[in-house]
């Protein structure tokens, strides 16, 4: 056992000395856990009716001091959850949905009452009914995972993860946005790697939220802080090296016509172009050329970077995949960060900067020249990783810890799937 994951578990030990059996799952606790003065305005934050409770999104930055507020409420709100029994695990044998009547279904209430998806006024049934929808479809969104009501691999594996896990997840976290809730800028942009997710924030508020695609586990996304100072419009694309090793390399040794498919051109260290053909792909030698992607619509890029210094060589980007950001686990990258809807974020980026809005942007791309824009006023970029975070009453949001940084192995599920 790593000296990580010995300190994670070590808070975890007291609370669950006293945890209660599998009784403690019954009605009766969770009217206790509902009704408890402890957990001050939380029980009147549900919706009237059997539904779910508060709404997910927020336009609260992640980084602020109310989230540090609102977490601290929700490790209060956990702490009494743990020491009451936590909650029942859900068989994950069958793919539960709405119209079924199964046994599971009541467990599936049960721990969703529990969390605070679902309200107890839903009652105890076997019937996935349009309630039940609703509080799987607020748990799947709190997760990270797609809302389609559907209990499948990723939900159950999200769901089975225990009250004392999240809680030490939580406090793990909380140290996190401490340490980021001072001045950030009035303007800036947070891309919180373990959702894979970019906010950009304006005068404390989330003006967009961008789905992204981060680095492979071998390959991670730095955690950094710099500035964002300039965009270029349709970019070269020089690979680095660690691409051309592991990937265009072989690439070339199966298929001589890659490069040139690909439009991507070989460069020596006078400038000059290098015919492929020249080169002898059975070694690393290629190496030591530089692999330079003209612009264009297969570019790795597509029709915009941004940059920012920094010493990982990293930067964000469109991409030509845009199917990707459709997967649920988006992480695929080798460092660098593609941004969906890209456009739009480059637009707010530019916005004080003297004629480009958003229709010279867009002509700018159509040229399919490549074009540097340099920023009038850099706008400060953080690279994060937080997986566990509140921003309103009785909404808590967890994610996979894709990168192991938590400490503890049944946070990594996305490796266990």
């Amino acid at each position: 056992m790593s000296l990580k994951r010995r300190t994670f578990l070590g808070g975890i030990g007291a609370m669950t000395a006293t945890a209660l059996t599998s009784g403690a799952f019954a009605q009766s606790v969770i009217d206790e856990i509902l009704k408890t003065p402890r957990r001050g305005g939380w029980n009147d934050r549900f919706d009237t009716g059997a539904g779910a409770g508060e709404k997910v999104a927020s336009n609260l930055p992640i980084f602020s001091a109310e989230t540090v507020f609102y977490v601290e409420q929700a490790i209060a709100h956990y702490e009494m959850l743990v020491q009451n029994g936590g909650w029942n695990t859900v068989p994950a044998t069958k793919r539960l949905k709405l119209g079924v009547i199964e046994p599971e279904v009541e467990m599936l209430r049960r721990r969703l009452m529990i969390s605070g998806d679902l309200s107890t006024g839903a009652g105890m049934s076997q019937s996935f009914d349009t309630y039940v929808d609703a509080a799987v479809k607020r748990f799947q969104a709190r997760h990270g995972l797609p809302s389609d009501g559907v209990m499948g691999p990723h939900s159950y594996a999200a769901m089975n993860v225990s009250a004392p896990i999240r809680l030490a997840q939580l406090k793990t976290n909380l140290e996190r946005l401490r340490s980021m809730s001072g001045e950030l800028g009035q303007r800036f942009v947070m891309v919180n790697i373990p959702a894979a997710q970019i906010e950009a924030v304006e005068n404390g508020r989330v003006i967009l939220r961008h789905t992204a695609i981060v680095g492979k586990v071998d390959r991670q996304t730095p955690i950094l802080n710099s500035k964002i100072n300039e965009v270029i419009i349709n970019p070269f694309w020089n690979a680095p090296e660690s691409i051309i090793r592991k990937d265009i390399i072989p690439l070339m040794r199966n298929d001589p016509n890659y490069l040139t498919d690909n439009n991507i051109r070989l460069i020596n260290s006078s400038g000059d172009e290098v015919d492929p053909m020249t080169v002898d792909w059975s070694t690393d030698e290629a190496a030591k050329l530089r692999f330079r992607q003209d612009p264009g619509k297969i570019n790795a890029m597509a029709s915009v970077k941004i940059n920012f210094p920094n010493p990982h060589a990293v930067y964000m980007h469109d991409t030509p995949q845009q199917s990707l950001f459709n997967d649920i686990d988006r992480f695929f990258s080798s460092g660098c960060v593609r941004v969906q809807n890209v456009r739009d974020l480059v637009t707010w980026l530019l916005r004080d900067t003297d004629g480009w809005d958003r229709r010279r942007f867009e002509q700018a791309i159509k040229t399919g020249e490549s074009t540097p824009v340099a920023l009038r006023a850099a706008v400060p970029v953080y690279f994060t990783y937080v997986s566990a975070w509140s921003t309103s009453d009785a909404v808590v949001h967890f994610r996979d810890d894709i990168y192991g940084q938590d400490g503890i192995e049944e946070l990594q599920l996305t490796s266990s799937l």
